[in-house]
């Protein structure tokens, strides 16, 4: 069966409201302790098995990209997904790390706090962080900084997103060619699977507000909805791709982290890597937290759902 995280309702709506999750200012703070071990299970979904954490890690070490999916509430994940980071350290892989979490314009703050230009203080201010972002992302970019990996600020801007949501194409047509640069140079929004799956989540939940819409009106908002997410992937994606060719030939191993639906499936986000880099690995990754780890047997579209999926509890 599939599940939809809340996160993809909370990005309708922000996009439709223009209000994003960052609107909370956030005060540095010191990193937590992260514990030794956070309870987990993997399950390798090609070889339909479960699989130990490290062996996955293996594994993952000789990808091109790895998408990381994620729930964006869930303590665990965030705890699993810094050890995705550091098992790789371990197997001495160069990295880049790319978020969903912050937006192109503020790639410039983030360059100069990583090279030391600025404090974390100034950072902050000025790169627009989610309010969770001292016990959830602060960890990823902490890390990075400290062994000297580029961290990539992949997504369009919230304010272009939403003025997409509510106005369509011409909101996006209509830039001047300086905001135009913050969204994917290209992109495509068919009518396929992920449409299908995204318009079956937006089903499932009232018009903001709870305002009664026509059935034409409802399908009206939902294809602009979707032209947003899919404006949304092809900027991820096209941020991944501009950091993987910047390598010019070097090995690394690019990790994005996103909302694990821009990348169940292999839809949204890296169905829009795979088609700009051909014949390069890309590896899906999916954390799943469950009430218990204890009675776990993965089956129909769960199979179809990553390469690994990382169960932890909630």
């Amino acid at each position: 069966m599939i599940r939809f995280s809340p996160a993809l309702l909370l990005a309708v709506v922000s996009a439709a409201t223009g209000q994003s999750p960052a609107a909370t200012p956030v005060p540095p703070a010191t990193i937590s302790a992260v514990p030794s071990y956070v309870p987990q299970r993997v399950f390798d979904t090609r070889r339909q098995g479960f699989t130990d954490f490290e062996v996955m890690l293996a594994d993952l070490a000789r990808a091109d990209v790895i998408f990381v999916g994620e729930q964006h509430d869930d303590p665990n994940t965030h705890r699993l997904e810094t050890a995705v980071l550091q098992g790789l350290l371990r197997r001495k892989v160069a990295i880049v790390v790319s978020l969903e979490m912050f937006e192109r314009d503020t790639q410039s703050a983030r360059d100069a706090y990583l090279a030391g230009g600025m404090t974390e203080e100034e950072f902050l201010q000025g790169a627009r962080p989610w309010p969770r972002y001292a016990t959830d992302y602060r960890p990823l970019v902490e890390l990075a900084k400290a062994h000297g990996w580029p961290v990539v600020a992949a997504n369009v801007p919230r304010r272009h997103a939403s003025a997409i949501a509510k106005a369509g194409r011409p909101a996006l047509d209509g830039l001047p060619p300086s905001e135009r640069a913050l969204a994917a140079r290209e992109f495509d929004c068919p009518a396929d699977a992920y449409f299908s799956r995204f318009t079956a989540s937006m089903g499932s939940h009232p018009a903001p507000g709870g305002a009664t819409m026509s059935a034409s009106d409802q399908q009206a908002a939902t294809e602009r909805f979707y032209l947003s997410q899919c404006v949304k992937d092809e900027t991820m994606a096209e941020s991944i791709v501009t950091a993987f060719e910047n390598l010019r030939g070097a090995p690394a191993t690019i990790v994005h982290y996103n909302g694990s639906f821009h990348s169940d499936f292999g839809h949204g986000t890296a169905a829009r890597v795979r088609r700009r880099l051909r014949g390069r690995r890309v590896a899906v990754v999916t954390m799943l937290p469950v009430d218990s780890l204890d009675t776990l047997a993965p089956s129909g579209d769960d199979l179809e759902r990553a390469d690994y999926l990382v169960y932890t509890t909630k």
